[in-house]
């Protein structure tokens, strides 16, 4: 007894992550198992989870006293296959017993289980096995023929070649749970997980695979005060599923349908995980730009020609541009940016740096609705940083006040953006040839948004307007 409990508390520390309590739990339950008579016509195991193999671990064995043991070989410390005993993992998945069970021993024998699960509190920590020969049909469960003759139903009434053709489970069980009809989806479904038993005439309690006993939905049923459909979604093993449960008042029978939809949740999975690591890639990108911005500032400290400096923190003020999208994109999913954000960050830049040579008052004008996808976005963001740059350096004297404004309206899925001041103005024609600055504006707008741009400026101020289709996946929010 003492080698028996000694070897299971081993296996519970190596291979679980059990506490001290739960292998206490479970030593209890052995304890209970040897010293009273119960099961002695039996194989009785414990079996835990294996945190390693995923599968469960045979921890504890106790042989029959009143028959020949079903197993010769020694088989504590072997795992509990769910292919070949895919009731015991039900039990710890559900926390549901699981009676009459057909399935393989390990060594290869045909058997019946009856499966119970063990506690801690509200934590399922191990399960009981009690085991048959398939030869012991004092021990296997009886279903009187009663118990499953088809009862005439919507579902039983069902042309087989249509519900065979429909991929979801559909069973029927009648008054007293016992399962009177099923398609070939049910058939499918039972057999990936691991069921050996032919299906008909099953308990819905041994059928069922979330926390739901037949007893239950018939409870949940007598609460609503209107009859409709009982909906869940649960997780099993590595499956999903979606569950609906009907009540067929006049045939006093339960439907159950059940929808795989793991392959759907395993895209949601991966489009989470690419979502992050893009997120992630954006968050670089913008650390990256951020140490580019902080060596051209040495670098425009360090040297004494003013018109260096002029161009190199103008070259600031484009990096700095791209790394807003970058930043903004690093803290969400959708690779799709507020409008209004990224103008916002932009111009406390620029307020930043001209802090104390200009006294500009800039107003933002744009809808918070308005999102960009982001490759669209950089070009946005360049545009708008090279036509602030040039109101910061152009538009006003040293000292002189000015107001200025950007503006966004969204028409048909046309964007036009506006970016007006009421300084002094230039020649537009002449300044376009000298500029670099406007020679990105001219190639962003027409290379990179395939959209048009238009410039007016007088003594009165300026004003550069330009517009393009966005793209046609973003939407307003």
């Amino acid at each position: 007894m003492t080698e028996q409990k000694g070897r299971l508390s081993e296996l519970c520390k190596a291979y679980t992550d059990l506490s001290e309590g739960d292998i206490h739990e479970l030593l209890q339950a052995a304890d209970n198992l040897l010293i009273k008579n119960t099961y002695d016509d039996s194989d009785v195991f414990i079996d835990v989870f294996n945190e390693i193999t995923r599968e469960a671990l045979v921890v504890f064995h106790k042989r029959p006293k009143e028959r020949i043991s079903l197993y010769e070989k020694d088989i504590i410390g072997q795992d509990a296959l769910l292919k070949n005993e895919p009731g015991v993992i039900r039990t710890f998945e559900t926390s549901l017993n699981t009676i009459g069970l057909l399935a393989v021993s390990q060594e290869g024998r045909p058997i019946i289980q009856n499966i119970y699960p063990i506690r801690n509190q509200t934590k399922t920590i191990g399960v009981i096995i009690v085991e048959f020969g398939i030869m012991q049909k004092d021990n296997i469960p009886k279903h009187n023929e009663e118990n499953y003759q088809p009862i005439a139903s919507n579902i039983s009434a069902f042309r087989k070649d249509y519900a065979n053709h429909i991929p979801e489970a559909i069973m029927e069980f009648n008054s007293k749970g016992y399962l009177v009809g099923y398609n070939k989806g049910s058939v499918d479904l039972y057999r990936r997980i691991g069921y050996r038993n032919k299906l008909l005439g099953m308990h819905y309690d041994n059928l069922t695979l979330d926390y739901t006993t037949f007893e239950y939905a018939l409870y949940q049923f007598s609460c609503m005060d209107e009859l409709g459909p009982l909906e869940s979604s649960t997780a099993y093993l590595d499956y999903y599923f979606n569950i609906k449960r009907i009540w067929l008042q006049k045939e006093k029978s339960l439907v159950l349908i059940i929808q795989d939809v793991t392959e759907v949740h395993k895209k949601e999975e991966e489009i989470i995980s690419k979502s992050v690591a893009i997120q992630e890639i954006h968050h670089r990108v913008k650390n990256n730009l951020q140490s580019v911005v902080s060596l051209l500032r040495v670098q425009a400290r360090q040297v004494n020609s003013l018109e260096a400096k002029k161009v190199l923190n103008e070259s600031v003020n484009r990096v700095m541009a791209i790394a807003t999208t970058h930043e903004l994109l690093s803290k969400q999913a959708e690779d799709e940016i507020s409008l209004y954000q990224t103008i916002e960050v932009i111009v406390y830049n620029f307020r930043r740096v001209f802090q104390n040579d200009k006294n500009i008052s800039l107003k933002i004008d744009v809808d918070r609705s308005i999102v960009v996808e982001s490759s669209q976005m950089v070009s946005i963001s360049i545009i708008i940083n090279e036509l602030l740059q040039n109101i910061y350096e152009h538009a006003y004297s040293s000292g002189e006040k000015g107001n200025a404004s950007i503006k966004a309206t969204l028409l048909n899925n046309f964007l036009t953006i506006t970016v007006e001041d009421d300084g002094h103005g230039y020649s537009v024609h002449n300044q376009s040839k000298d500029s670099l600055g406007l020679m990105l504006v001219k190639s962003y707008v027409k290379d990179k948004l395939n959209g048009k741009l238009k410039i007016e400026s007088n003594t009165h101020g300026t004003k550069a307007m330009f517009y393009f289709e966005k793209d046609t996946k973003d939407v307003v929010r």
